[in-house]
């Protein structure tokens, strides 16, 4: 099941059965969205994302930054963060994420991805870190790049396009029951930049 619609479709949960995704569209002109992606680019602390897996130290060419709050640590691949304080930028992201979605969040990781050769595998954001069910706000600059679920029982799938200044808000059961990945292509060159705003518990 693929899902590409110009129009926003906020009030239309993407997923058939246990969890909900909203893809909200483009929320900004083209120009503000290319102010962003530039101030983006040039102004966060950007470092190559790091996991160990099955005992292997793995360093990623995508690059990764974790902003929030405090400093929040959040562990995922078996490596551990520490959240910077918040940019103006990212701020002002934040208060559109969290009025056009009606969530809160208190952090925010950053994804560098610079071209189509870099994706991200099949995964859940379900780290004992996050609140249980609670949102993720997804916020897209850049590239435009196809974004997938996989149910984790049924193995139904669910593609959207992620477009430049587009919001996807992912919550309820979703990170239980779905998995979710960026798949790579050769067709798109450009970089792309993604925010996930979500809720640390403490």
């Amino acid at each position: 099941m693929d899902l590409f619609n110009d129009q926003p479709i906020e009030t239309i949960n993407l997923l058939p059965q246990d969890g909900m995704v909203n893809y909200y569209g483009k929320l900004m002109p083209h120009q503000r969205a290319n102010d962003y992606l530039n101030t983006l680019l040039d102004t966060i602390e950007w470092k190559n994302d790091e996991a160990v897996i099955y005992g292997k130290h793995i360093i990623t060419k995508r690059k990764v930054a974790w902003y929030g709050d405090r400093p929040f640590e959040y562990t995922y691949s078996n490596t551990t963060k520490q959240a910077l304080p918040w940019t103006t930028a990212l701020l002002q992201l934040k208060a559109i994420a969290e009025e056009n979605s009606g969530e809160t969040y208190n952090s925010c990781l950053l994804n560098l991805y610079h071209n189509g050769d870099e994706g991200m595998a099949w995964h859940s954001d379900a780290e004992k870190d996050l609140k249980k069910n609670g949102a993720i706000a997804s916020l897209s600059f850049g590239a435009e790049r196809r974004f997938s679920f996989r149910h984790k029982i049924t193995k139904a799938t669910v593609s959207v396009m992620l477009e430049h200044g587009s919001l996807l808000v992912m919550k309820g059961t979703t990170q239980t029951h779905w998995l979710h990945r960026l798949p790579p292509t050769r067709l798109v060159t450009k970089s792309r930049v993604n925010l996930t705003f979500r809720t640390i518990v403490t």
